[in-house]
């Protein structure tokens, strides 16, 4: 007898929660339409009194001055097999092509150059060495400019080398050095070639004074007592590097013809810069 009752009383009580709930989801159109029409005068207001701007959004960092990157070149997985096995894979142009263009470059390290003025301005002596060491300065110069001509530059340098040693060997020769201290000597030579290479490629990432200690150490053989001789080498070196670097990789490659700067300019700058065409007032 007592079930009726509470029954009914759970069926109220579920009842009421049920119509709150609904009630709650249910929004009032009315309601509604004010908030909307609240928010557009509240945006109309906004816009009316803050000025229109345009918003440009980028993730480009900005910079100075915007210096092209140079590409990396693609090399194929044979291609890097072939050449880790000690072989030269294709190349942009024929092999023949940088081999002549090697010899001409080296060949502008040895005959364009005024060695008496070498000898004379740095008081070294006239000696097969002595023009070593000036000829290596030279090679290694052409050596720091033809390595950024990526693989086609690598296989330049090597040729640039080998053109070197086979003249030394038979200047060697010509002197009447025979077969045994000629060996001795090219061992010798081979040798301070390459430490000369790291010394100079540390210093001219370097201050001037690096460079100096690079030079009285591998071109004055560490017996430079006057620091004007120093002065001036750094200078030639200097310039030298700047010059060779404004030229085209692409005709270095193909020509090999480098021309460079005298020893002592009275006006020298820091790089030979290209002459600009000059017009008359009519514009011709």
């Amino acid at each position: 007898m007592y079930r009726r009752p509470l029954q009914s009383a759970a069926r109220n009580i579920l009842r009421v929660t049920a119509s709150r709930a609904a009630g709650a989801k249910v929004v009032d159109p009315g309601v509604s339409f004010t908030r909307a029409s609240a928010a557009r005068q509240l945006r109309v207001s906004t816009h009316s009194t803050t000025p229109c701007r345009t918003l440009h959004l980028t993730t480009q960092h900005c910079s100075v001055k915007e210096t092209p990157q140079p590409t990396e070149e693609v090399v194929g997985a044979f291609t890097k097999l072939i050449e880790a096995m000690g072989f030269t894979g294709p190349l942009k142009y024929k092999k023949w092509i940088f081999k002549i263009a090697a010899l001409r470059m080296y060949t502008c390290c040895v005959e364009r150059i005024n060695y008496d003025e070498f000898f004379e301005r740095c008081s070294l002596p006239d000696t097969l060495n002595s023009w070593f060491l000036i000829a290596q300065l030279h090679v290694w110069m052409c050596l720091v400019r033809m390595r950024q001509e990526g693989r086609e530059g690598m296989y330049f340098c090597r040729y640039i080398v080998h053109s070197m040693w086979e003249d030394v060997n038979e200047r060697s020769k010509i002197m009447g050095i025979d077969a045994s201290h000629r060996k001795e000597a090219l061992k010798v030579m081979t040798e301070n070639f390459y430490a000369a290479l790291f010394g100079y490629d540390e210093a001219i990432l370097s201050d001037d004074s690096v460079l100096a200690a690079a030079l009285w150490r591998n071109l004055f053989d560490r017996q430079c007592e006057d620091p004007r001789q120093l002065e001036l080498m750094v200078e030639y070196v200097r310039k030298q590097m700047q010059y060779i670097d404004a030229l085209d990789g692409e005709d270095l490659l193909l020509t090999g013809e480098v021309k460079w700067r005298p020893l002592v300019e009275e006006n020298a700058q820091s790089i030979l810069k290209v002459a600009k065409p000059t017009y008359n007032d009519t514009g011709l």
